[in-house]
């Protein structure tokens, strides 16, 4: 392992340990997807559904077009491989971890099962629907029947009371998510999801944070603190700290420095993990979500691709810079612009609303290599055509590659604002994500 790394050997290792820069293969298969989730630990959800829902993307970048009818089996079967909890954000994780996240449980239900909170204050709520989902198995909330849901609703996201005894009781780790019906959840008591084995594990706060720092850094492969204290939320700096010490006793972590990676003028302390590969070059061409593992943490998207991202879903469309719903353009070692794409499904076209290329010289390939992968993402996403809009300095090119044709949009443009935005009702990781309660 090399003591010093260049800032683009940080960001080959880096996109190496995600999975970029392996072969594609021809027709991607439940192997490779458990192999891809393998390497990231964890799968964000979000609800935005413009192009197509973030839980898909991540494995489209990887592997390119694929069946997803196969990540909905991994995902949403019953007694499904993986399950929803509170892991990055709401996030799929092996249902085999649910207890490795144990002590968010516990945090959770400190601070919303305590006196004078809502949970606390409508126990009988609670522990109805509780029962129910004892007596009668997984249901979607719209199944559970009770007098409150023929009253006032609450101010939590226009929701009832059942809706949101359902949400604690999912973040305090009594229930699970048995999969969901189109998105919408369907709740089951976690002795009716996880399998035994995984619930009855003990593992010890101090144990857990250690374990989910050594995955931060092998999906990762080269991470400041900052980094491997994001990639969970951990938020709680003192232990990643006390982790990051340990394992770099036992020689799972090497101390390295990166250039280009300081403040004030001192390097960072970063750490690689001791199986990352370095390749020599990495061989990439894809569209990333905005919540890939690649970008999710906007510090070290700065830091390792000099890349300034923030999706502009709530930004005042006549203040948006790049689009509603930006995705960075990665080839090879870098990103290289940002394509804002709409699915039209009634047309059955990919609409490509805006498109930037970064600042800096523009590599004579992009145009080409970018026009094949929205090729790619219209057919994946079974769409038989693709028009371009003309605001952004890429769209001219990426029109012409594609000989495509084009149309109206901009920071102001009907063709943006009268579906947005194009989001499930929002869930508790919204609440939380935002600081506050559900």
């Amino acid at each position: 392992m090399k003591q010093s790394l260049s800032a683009r050997e940080a960001r080959r290792m880096a996109l190496a340990a995600q999975g970029f820069g392996r072969r594609v293969p021809a027709t991607p298969g439940t192997r490779q997807l458990n192999a891809t989730l393998g390497r990231m630990h964890t799968l964000q959800i979000d609800s935005v559904n413009v192009y197509a829902r973030s839980h898909y993307m991540p494995l489209f970048s990887r592997l390119g077009p694929y069946d997803t009818a196969l990540l909905d089996r991994l995902l949403f079967a019953r007694r499904a491989p993986y399950v929803e909890f509170w892991a990055h954000v709401a996030a799929f994780i092996p249902a085999s971890d649910w207890q490795l996240f144990r002590f968010r449980m516990d945090d959770h239900r400190a601070r919303f099962t305590a006196p004078g909170t809502w949970f606390a204050e409508n126990l009988p709520i609670v522990e109805w629907v509780r029962a129910e989902l004892g007596t009668r198995g997984p249901l979607r909330p719209a199944e559970i029947e009770h007098d409150s849901r023929r009253g006032g609703r609450g101010p939590w996201w226009d929701w009832d009371g059942v809706k949101r005894a359902l949400e604690y009781l999912w973040l305090i780790g009594e229930v699970a998510v048995a999969g969901r019906r189109g998105f919408e959840r369907r709740y089951a008591l976690a002795a009716d999801v996880i399998p035994a084995a995984a619930l009855e594990r003990e593992i010890a706060r101090p144990d857990a944070i250690r374990e989910l720092v050594v995955r931060a850094a092998a999906a990762y492969g080269v991470a400041t603190e900052a980094d491997l204290d994001d990639y969970w939320r951990l938020r709680d700096r003192k232990a990643v700290k006390r982790a990051t010490a340990e394992l770099v006793e036992e020689g799972e972590l090497v101390p390295v420095t990166v250039e280009g990676w300081d403040r004030g003028g001192k390097p960072l302390p970063a750490w690689a993990h001791r199986d990352a590969a370095l390749p020599r070059r990495i061989d990439a061409a894809a569209i990333l979500t905005p919540f890939d593992p690649m970008v999710w943490f906007r510090d070290r998207a700065q830091r390792m691709f000099g890349f300034d991202y923030r999706i502009e879903i709530y930004t005042p469309a006549p203040q948006r810079r790049y689009g509603y719903y930006s995705l960075p353009i990665l080839l090879d070692d870098e990103l290289v612009g940002r394509v804002d794409l709409k699915a039209d499904r009634a047309g059955s076209r990919l609409l490509v609303q805006s498109a930037w290329w970064e600042d800096g010289p523009i590599r004579p390939d992009a145009a080409p290599r970018v026009a094949e992968v929205l090729r790619d993402a219209a057919r994946w996403q079974g769409l038989d055509g693709i028009s371009v809009a003309n605001w952004g300095d890429a769209t001219g090119a990426l029109a012409d590659v594609l000989g495509a044709p084009r149309h109206e949009a901009g920071p102001e443009s009907i063709a943006l604002a009268p579906d947005e935005p194009q989001t499930d009702e929002p869930d508790a990781s919204s609440a939380l994500e935002q600081g506050s309660d559900p």
